[in-house]
């Protein structure tokens, strides 16, 4: 566990083995524990370990908040939840009731990742609808002893939503701010389906601009600064990537040659930002073949629209 600010730490749940893929956010008062995008239940000894060599306990948490559903994000809520019942969980209402029943979420979620599933993610059990409150945006929360402010900022998802620490300068941005693993400016917009929309990603990226935040905290991966050539940076490469998607969608062959003859150009303009051995670590925490499938349903649901990009 990591000090980024005074009582806000950032734990390194060593996805699948590797450090700095999936960051989780630990907010810590006298009043009790609230986590940021807990990550997936694969992790979660990883989780309760590094709290427990700080003296905080599962009983300690008294909420969890969400940036989305996604199970590499929200995926132990569940569990903790059946760990400590007290525990409040803070979610966009559009993702609340996959939370209540995960039967879409998993089949979905199964599409993608197929017999993985279980290796990746471990157990993900409901979480009672008592427990949560729902969100929209704007809402100011009072928590752990800090006020944080909340945005509605989809575009990498339908339910997505930020956090803003005013008084650390802190915005948890979930993936809105795209993927960021070392200190390299290279911000890699995850464009995974079902739901991802370009133009609602453009404004997201505004609304995060208007806080003037001194610290972007990704779940993918911790905390950066640069806020405006990093948020510059991920508009740029999310345009190259639809770009390259296009261009995919043009050519012969089935998806699977069209997947990999993005993968492989993406391959390539990674490692024009980043050593090869980072590179890894983007395709681990936003996989490539997933990034092309977003982006070509995306524009065969848009075929006709004009983005802007």
């Amino acid at each position: 566990m990591k000090p980024i600010a005074n009582g806000i730490d950032c734990v390194d749940l060593v996805f699948q083995g590797k450090s700095r893929v999936i960051a989780a956010a630990v907010i810590h008062s006298d009043s009790g524990l609230t986590l940021i995008d807990p990550g997936p239940s694969s992790c979660l000894t990883t989780l309760l370990d590094s709290l427990a060599r700080r003296g905080m306990l599962v009983a300690d948490i008294r909420t969890i908040l969400l940036t989305h559903i996604h199970l590499d994000h929200a995926g132990a809520t569940g569990t903790l939840v059946r760990k400590n019942p007290e525990i409040k969980v803070m979610v966009h209402e559009r993702g609340a009731t996959h939370l209540v029943d995960p039967t879409r979420l998993l089949k979905s979620a199964g599409r993608l990742y197929g017999a993985d599933m279980n290796r990746l993610w471990g157990e993900i059990l409901p979480v009672p609808s008592t427990n949560l409150t729902n969100l929209e945006g704007g809402e100011h929360l009072l928590l752990s002893g800090r006020e944080l402010e909340v945005a509605y900022t989809p575009g990498h998802a339908s339910h997505h939503v930020a956090y803003f620490d005013r008084v650390s300068g802190i915005a948890f941005v979930g993936d809105v701010a795209g993927v960021r693993t070392g200190s390299e400016l290279f911000s890699m917009p995850p464009t995974l389906p079902p739901d991802l929309e370009l133009d609602a990603w453009l404004n997201s990226v505004e609304c995060i601009k208007k806080w003037h935040p001194d610290t972007l905290f990704l779940t993918h991966f911790g905390p950066h600064g640069e806020i405006l050539a990093h948020l510059q940076a991920l508009v740029k490469h999310l345009s190259e990537m639809s770009r390259m998607v296009l261009l995919t969608l043009d050519q012969d062959g089935d998806d699977g040659d069209r997947a990999e003859r993005f993968i492989e150009e993406m391959r390539r303009y990674i490692r024009r930002y980043v050593s090869e051995a980072e590179a890894g670590r983007y395709d681990q925490a936003a996989p490539l073949k997933l990034c092309w499938a977003g982006l070509a349903r995306y524009w065969r649901k848009h075929s006709a629209k004009v983005s802007g990009l």
